[in-house]
């Protein structure tokens, strides 16, 4: 007996269980005027968190995640001079925010002030995870083939999760039309008006032509040229998939999470699609190369 008052004295649990009076609990009430406050800010912080999945702030956000991590970890064991570097460098890291992306925060508020109540539907509409259709993927496979064979230079971009608003905005040409292997044979040849630069696939349809890439700052090899880099530097900033075209070699590579697959013929470039996107019939989200495969 005394042994199990001693342990019952010991458990804090008990003890804090003895000290909460439970006759003078209540549930809160709720006001329609708090469901409206909670609706709001839920929707505010879901095309925040939108806004910032479509444009360069993605890659700040994980790294400002991994800080964070790094900050609570200092903490706990306190790490005294790693919590004091991470105060200093978060006390003017707003101001620094701001001016790095001081272009998407303003092309956002144009945004919003010129498109009112149609731009959030649109938002709303809009699918966040374009997938490749089988016929999509044919006709990609039958014009690099061409271009392959004619040795013409191309670059072609397929926008997962509708990833590179930004760049359509800011360097693209405009095309919104339906994917054909004529259409993209066209856009490529040599003189032509939009041969430059990328073409961006979204939805199944070619959103926009002669786009300017980012380009990687990595070693993929002296023989690789412009076309290769921006393929790499886009597949390393989103999740997209770049497919490349050399103009010198007629060689296809595939760009993906920053790896350079090469010396590709078609139906090997068709096979890679497969396995990188999953269909929409499935109603998945897009998987990794590693277990897609088996899904496929």
């Amino acid at each position: 007996m005394p042994n199990n008052i001693m342990q019952d004295g010991m458990n804090p649990v008990k003890q804090f269980i003895g000290q909460i009076n439970f006759s003078k609990l209540s549930i809160p009430s709720v006001r329609i005027t708090d469901i409206i406050d909670i609706i709001v800010v839920s929707v505010i912080l879901y095309y925040v968190f939108k806004w910032v999945r479509e444009t360069r702030a993605w890659s700040l956000m994980r790294g400002l995640v991994m800080i964070g991590v790094i900050s609570l970890f200092s903490a706990r064991f306190h790490l005294y001079t790693v919590s004091w570097l991470i105060e200093k460098t978060f006390s003017v890291g707003i101001i620094a925010l701001v001016i790095i992306f001081q272009p998407e925060l303003r092309r956002a508020l144009e945004q919003i002030g010129s498109g009112g109540i149609s731009w959030v539907s649109q938002v709303m509409n809009s699918n966040s995870g374009s997938a490749l259709s089988t016929d999509t993927n044919e006709k990609i496979r039958v014009a690099c083939e061409a271009m392959s064979k004619d040795m013409v230079g191309a670059l072609i971009v397929i926008d997962r999760f509708n990833a590179l608003n930004d760049i359509i905005n800011s360097s693209g040409i405009r095309v919104n039309g339906d994917v054909s292997s004529q259409i993209l044979e066209n856009i490529f040849i040599k003189n032509s008006a939009l041969h430059d630069g990328a073409v961006i696939i979204r939805d199944n349809k070619i959103a926009a032509a002669s786009c300017v890439l980012p380009v990687t700052q990595q070693e993929i090899g002296q023989k690789y040229g412009l076309r290769h880099r921006a393929a790499v530097g886009i597949s390393e900033n989103s999740e997209a998939v770049a497919i490349i075209v050399s103009e010198q070699t007629g060689e296809i590579a595939l760009a993906h999470h920053g790896k350079l697959t090469k010396g590709l013929s078609g139906q090997q470039l068709k096979n890679h699609l497969d396995r990188l996107i999953i269909k929409p019939h499935t109603g998945k989200r897009f998987k990794k190369d590693k277990g897609v495969k088996k899904n496929a």
